[in-house]
This record gives C-alpha cells, sequence and structure tokens, in this order.
C-alpha cells in the first residue's frame, strides 16, 4: 500500500515538476492569456481590461518607477532580495502598516502563477515559479509581463490598460510624473487611483517620481537596457 502511495506521490511530482517547466516556457514567448486574480474580478463582476505592450514599446520611465517603488535592487538579485525581506520583518515588528518583502520576479510569479493571499503553500509555489522564471525568462522578460500583468485599478491589468484609464493616452508615451502616479497605485491596486491621488498615494508618487532620475542615473535599470 505504501508503495503505491509513495508511486503516485512521485509520479505527481514529475507530472508537476515538467508541467511547470512547459509552463514557464510557453510563456517565455506567449503573453500570459488570464491569470486567477482576473478570473477574480470576472466572478466579481467588474469584467476585465488589459492592453498588452511588449517592453520595448513602454516608456522607460515605467520601468524605472517600478524598479524606484517595488525592487530597488531587481537588476542585482537573483530574484529574492534578502535584505528588503529582513527590511521588512523588522518594520513589520514595530507594528503599524504590514509591509511586504517580495520583489518584482516574486510578484510577477505569484499574478501570473498563482493566486493572491498568503500561506506557507502559496509562498512555496511562488519560489518555485520565481526561480523558474528568473532562469527560463530573464529580466527583460519578468519586467515585460509584470508591466503587463500587474494589477492597476479595479477590473484593470497592465500600465498600458492603465495609462488609458487615467490618461487617455498608450503606456509608450507616459512622462516620468504619470508613470510614478501608476507605480503609487500598484501595492493597493483597489483602493488607490492613478488620476488625481490624495494623501499618501499623491505623496507617495512624488517622491517615485523623484527616484526615477536616481534608478536611471544609477544603472539600476541596467539589465532592461
Amino acid at each position: 500500500m505504501w508503495r503505491r502511495a509513495l508511486v503516485f506521490v512521485l509520479r505527481a511530482v514529475v507530472v508537476f515538476v515538467v508541467g511547470s517547466l512547459l509552463w514557464v516556457a510557453l510563456y517565455k514567448f506567449v503573453p500570459p492569456p488570464f491569470t486567477l486574480t482576473m478570473a477574480g474580478d470576472v466572478i466579481g463582476g467588474h469584467g476585465v481590461t488589459k492592453r498588452w505592450m511588449p517592453l520595448s514599446r513602454i516608456d522607460p520611465s515605467m520601468a524605472r518607477a517600478a524598479i524606484a517603488a517595488e525592487d530597488s535592487r531587481f537588476c542585482q538579485h537573483h530574484g529574492f532580495d534578502i535584505d528588503a525581506l529582513e527590511q521588512a520583518y523588522r518594520r513589520n515588528q514595530k507594528g503599524g502598516r504590514i509591509r511586504g518583502g517580495s520583489t518584482i520576479s516574486q510578484q510577477t510569479a505569484k499574478n501570473v502563477f498563482l493566486w493572491q493571499g498568503g500561506g506557507y503553500f502559496r509562498k512555496g509555489m511562488e519560489a518555485w515559479f520565481t526561480v523558474l522564471i528568473e532562469n527560463i525568462w530573464g529580466k527583460r522578460r519578468i519586467m515585460e509581463v509584470y508591466l503587463n500583468v500587474a494589477e492597476t485599478g479595479i477590473g484593470t491589468y497592465g500600465v498600458n490598460a492603465g495609462a488609458m484609464r487615467y490618461f487617455k493616452h498608450d503606456a509608450s508615451r507616459l512622462t516620468s510624473h504619470e508613470a510614478a502616479q501608476i507605480a503609487a497605485v500598484l501595492p493597493l491596486p483597489k483602493k488607490r487611483a492613478a488620476i488625481d491621488p490624495r494623501g499618501f498615494t499623491r505623496r507617495y508618487g512624488n517622491t517615485i517620481s523623484k527616484r526615477i532620475g536616481v534608478v536611471a542615473g544609477g544603472g539600476l535599470d541596467a539589465c532592461l537596457r
């Protein structure tokens, strides 16, 4: 009995490993058509708006804004930023607003292949897919997919759809200020708006706008050039 169970488990592991490798390899060339987060919006009656745009056409200020806001060491790490995780843990221990230490690679893995929420199992799956996309996709593809699947508003996915929603033009024409406003929405897209932002979102957007120059001048986006 235990041998059958062991064989079943081993087969399941092999199927999962091979299946996930093929899945990730496919998305290296094909835009992800749908995600579980999008499915949640459809079920919730919001609908889904998305407009895929290649990284080569998206204004460079958008990727720089994402790096400035979400992952300053994006081009240096291999999927996980241990320093950021430790800093987030120390901040969270002090109480107040909970902060994460997830990299853009981790967020991309979660957004494309998994579901939102926590739990050790989901985190383990996220780590697995993060390793795969770092090694199979590379940084440019990770950023391209991230900027196209990240939620930028209720039912709105990707910075191109976000640009159309908030500024009435596509992401190829984003100004640094507009890119910063979209980046400020990314952590809480269902609660923040990039157009006429107020309070924390406005201040955060202004801070990101200033950091864009630091990212460009310091070569923090070198892996995307």
